[in-house]
């Protein structure tokens, strides 16, 4: 197909582009994201992510890959939008149609390696790749023999989607995968050219980066590489041992305790250099100096989902009062959320890992995620692996698909997801995602509070979050509980206990002579009594 990406008819000339402040990302997989599974069905259900309060959509891989169906990370035409999606066109029409509601739209670039079916590049030349492997092939050479022309391609390819597609940035997949040892390095080079390649509008760059080295959401000038934010992998892994008690293979380094939530929220990272007994080494780099904006979190994700073994999503795994009080944490904490899709409904479909791929690969994909699975005690029984979906059935993928009559059956579970993210909008305090805006303090082994900081005390905000039994806190010799100033008192504006959102209510919390009362599994924010609206 010949392409002429000048014939289509944008009419988002006004648009100006996204910051990561302020920003709610919205993680989705064209292909299960609608019954269709294409760019143009994708249009269709957009105005009911502007309304929930999403602000930028994160489309996972869209260049074309071998197959019928799959996650898009094995992509072998980097300049090809999937031809299971649409035409490019289609893809087009997808950003105008966002960007018309006032969404912006990345997607997720591999530039880690390549898929191993349909991949014809090195018939062009073998420089390509170069000796290092990664987890998922030979690595791309970016700093070898005859590397320039390799570099240039990927370049490219980045600014490409930029200029040609009207995107709004980039996430970067695993960039440790991603080995550069000139400079500047390739990160740098791609950050550079999303800026040129949006002109005058904003444009971010996302990475991925499992040891989590925060230079690289450092600036240019301060030896950083220019990205806009990081995955929060601490944050998740957290909350999941928090919500399920869980703490097996990878989350064996993690307790969910208060302290842990409450120092994600204040610092982003948990491992900034400390001992990672599950690698065997120490994990992270000190991030002190990044702002809470460059820490995307989530209780979700395209991986996380799928490393359940069977797909489930957090809310089929845990109680509902604490899927509610992290749902809060969440999206009220100062670090950039994300949503996985289908999660601001509590959607019942599962995501699993599909790649449809001819049979001897196919054999090889199925084995190699039973052994990547088989870290957790849970599934390395025979009984646990008979349970693990085929990657490469049809049906596999099938079950995956949204199911949007949910939205309307769930409502409640919406109006939480679009309750919180419009008092996240809305509240100056929250809104500013102020460095070192936040302090919090653990009240007993499954409550904890986080105090807001406003620009004086009778701004301040509190958020109780109690993921155990009902607490009560008598005496209460903790000063971040303090009236905001002399004559306030603190008053609930918005409880996860709402009968609206499926809850039991919320009686008072700041009694006169008995203490505080915090409800069981539920989370509460409060303002200055003057300040803020009746409980819901």
């Amino acid at each position: 197909m010949v392409v002429d990406p000048a014939s289509f008819a944008w009419t988002d000339g006004h648009w100006p582009g996204v910051s990561i402040e302020g920003q709610v990302l919205y993680e989705l997989h064209i292909g299960t994201f609608t019954p269709a599974g294409t760019f143009r069905a994708a249009i269709e259900r957009l105005p009911a992510l502007a309304e929930l309060g999403a602000t930028v959509l994160e489309v996972m891989p869209v260049a074309d890959f071998a197959g019928r169906f799959g996650w898009g990370y094995d992509g072998v035409n980097e300049f090809a939008p999937s031809r299971l999606y649409g035409t490019p066109d289609d893809f087009r029409a997808l950003v105008n149609a966002a960007h018309a509601l006032g969404l912006g739209v990345v997607i997720d670039v591999v530039y880690n390696h390549l898929g191993p079916d349909g991949n014809y590049l090195p018939k062009f030349s073998s420089s390509y790749f170069s000796k290092k492997p990664t987890e998922w092939g030979e690595a791309i050479n970016f700093d070898g023999e005859r590397s320039g022309p390799v570099r240039e391609f990927f370049v490219t390819n980045a600014r490409y989607w930029i200029e040609e597609f009207h995107l709004d940035g980039l996430r970067l997949d695993a960039t440790q995968q991603i080995f550069d040892d000139s400079t500047p390095h390739i990160l740098a080079e791609v950050v550079d050219a999303v800026r040129a390649g949006a002109g005058s509008r904003r444009a971010i760059v996302i990475g991925e980066n499992e040891p989590q080295l925060a230079r690289l959401a450092r600036p240019r000038q301060d030896d950083g590489y220019g990205l806009d934010a990081l995955w929060n992998d601490d944050f998740h892994h957290s909350a999941i041992v928090a919500a399920t008690g869980r703490s097996e293979a990878y989350y064996s380094g993690y307790r969910g305790t208060p302290q842990e939530l409450l120092s994600a929220v204040k610092y982003g990272f948990l491992y900034q250099g400390e001992w990672y007994r599950w690698q065997h080494r120490g994990r992270g780099t000190l991030a002190f100096d990044l702002a809470p904006a460059r820490f995307i979190a989530f209780t979700q994700n395209h991986d996380q989902v799928a490393n359940s073994s069977v797909g489930a999503r957090l809310h089929q795994d845990t109680s509902p009062g604490r899927f509610r009080a992290l749902t809060m944490l969440l999206l009220l904490a100062p670090h950039t959320p994300l949503l996985f899709q289908g999660q601001e409904f509590a959607a019942s479909s599962p995501f699993c890992f599909f790649a449809d791929h001819q049979p001897e690969l196919a054999k090889l994909v199925r084995g190699g995620r039973a052994k990547f699975l088989a870290q957790f005690n849970s599934v390395a029984s025979a009984e646990g692996t008979a349970r693990l979906p085929d990657p490469g059935a049809v049906s596999t993928f099938t079950r995956c698909k949204l199911d949007w009559s949910e939205r309307d059956r769930n409502g409640h579970v919406v109006a939480l997801h679009r309750d919180l993210l419009k008092l996240r909008r809305e509240d100056p305090v929250l809104r500013a995602q102020t460095p070192r805006g936040v302090d919090g303090a653990v009240l007993n082994e499954s409550a904890f509070v986080v105090r807001y900081f406003g620009q004086t005390s009778a701004d301040d905000r509190l958020l109780l979050v109690n993921l155990g039994p009902r607490a009560h806190l008598d005496p209460v010799a903790e000063p971040l509980l303090a009236p905001p100033c002399r004559g306030r008192h603190w008053a609930v504006a918005f409880s996860t206990e709402s009968p609206a959102y499926a809850g039991w209510g919320t009686p008072p919390i700041d009694t006169v002579d008995d203490g505080w009362w915090v409800p069981a599994e539920c989370a509460v924010f409060l303002r200055p009594d003057d300040a803020s609206s009746a409980a819901r």
